[in-house]
């Protein structure tokens, strides 16, 4: 199509796109550079949070700084999250997408500002700010949806509606009491994960099963790194004095937990679970956890390094906790997403029995160097279980 001056009119219709919903079998669907620059700039919330976990494990306000960090990583989950979703299924890259996709890496920016002032008082009026503003980004696009959509117009509205309420509910929250605070949480928490099952009823979005794979691996990468840098920032902080053999046996046991990790994670392609909605979404909730836990991870592994140079002040067991729990947690819902649903027995025998082991590591000495074996000897009945027919005798 032409203007009535004859020139073509292409890059007006780029500019703006229509956004209906993409295949469901869409072929060559990676993640884009606008997905990735998204996921860099959130992971500065996630280093914040588990900063945050770091300093108060290490000053012994163990329940403070734990209840703090579930609260604050659930804002941060739960718009990554949604952006995912919904990126999977309405990605149309034109300069309203994009313009609404920075706002709410803005948001992000906003949030991680407010992570401080939150663990220090409980005061979440800047993460709240930065968390609307996310979330009241992605409100936008699911009007766009509504509108070019016609075959799921109703979904996006009950999207764009149901974000819209609890927004105003978190708004609200500020000023409940103090004792009203957590229980507000709580509601507004479990409204925000109803929305997306009540509006997926009748018309489901047609998100891309290797699209999603692709984000949450992503995303489990730049946490598992972030949690690497924790480690190496405290190593570093430490070493004041000098490197020692403790101290770099430390970083050596932190480096083969986190590396253990990621083998377990992505030891299968993890679309090949993801076989109906229903899966989904226990799937993609399942994540906060694997989250939460390998940031977790880097702030317990700092924990320790504190402890072990004296900068520490909590007793030996709680110290060990800061990291075995964590791990613990990884282990077990990544059992609970990836492998259980396999059903190879040997492999789905031995992560819970790992996980059990890592939980009474602390009792005993050197609990991060056991960790480390107890994943590495897990890696190992991975690798064999999956290779088992591989092997030729020599």
């Amino acid at each position: 199509m032409t203007s009535p001056t004859g020139t073509d009119r292409a890059p007006e219709r780029a500019w703006r796109k229509p956004m209906v919903a993409r295949s469901a079998t869409e072929q060559h669907r990676p993640a884009t550079t606008l997905e990735l620059f998204f996921d860099l700039c959130f992971v500065v919330a996630v280093a914040e949070a588990a900063a945050a976990l770091h300093h108060a494990l290490s000053e012994n306000h163990i329940e403070h700084g734990v209840l703090g960090f579930l609260l604050v990583f659930f804002a941060i989950w739960w718009a990554w999250m949604n952006f995912t979703w919904f990126a999977s299924a309405y990605d149309t890259d034109d300069v309203p997408y994009r313009v609404a996709t920075l706002v709410q890496i803005v948001g992000a920016l906003v949030l991680a500002a407010g992570v401080p002032r939150a663990f220090a008082s409980f005061d979440f009026a800047v993460i709240t700010l930065g968390y609307v503003i996310m979330r009241m980004a992605l409100v936008a696009n699911w009007l766009r949806a509504a509108r070019t959509d016609a075959a799921r117009r109703s979904t996006a509205l009950r999207y764009a509606a149901g974000i819209t309420v609890v927004q105003v509910g978190w708004v609200l929250r500020l000023d409940l009491p103090s004792e009203w605070l957590l229980t507000g949480f709580l509601m507004l928490a479990a409204a925000e994960l109803l929305v997306p099952v009540l509006a997926e009823r009748g018309a489901p979005t047609t998100w891309h099963a290797h699209h999603i794979a692709e984000r949450y691996g992503l995303f489990t990468i730049i946490v598992l790194g972030e949690s690497v840098l924790a480690t190496a920032v405290a190593i570093q902080s430490a070493s004041e004095a000098g490197y020692s053999r403790d101290l770099l046996s430390l970083g050596g046991g932190g480096a083969v937990i986190v590396f253990s990790m990621w083998w377990l994670y992505f030891d299968e392609p993890a679309h090949q679970v993801l076989t109906s909605l229903r899966v989904a979404f226990r799937w993609g909730y399942g994540h906060y956890l694997i989250f939460a836990s390998a940031a977790a991870v880097g702030a317990g592994l700092a924990v320790a390094i504190d402890y072990d140079t004296g900068k520490a002040h909590l007793p030996a067991v709680p110290a060990g906790y800061a990291i075995a729990l964590p791990v613990a947690v990884y282990l077990v819902t990544v059992w609970t997403m990836h492998i259980r649903p396999r059903g190879r027995r040997m492999v789905v025998a031995a992560y819970p029995v790992i996980a059990a082991l890592v939980l009474v590591t602390p009792f005993g000495p050197h609990p991060i160097h056991v960790i480390a074996l107890l994943l590495a000897a897990l890696v190992a009945t991975t690798v064999l279980a999956n290779h088992a027919t591989d092997w030729t005798p020599w």
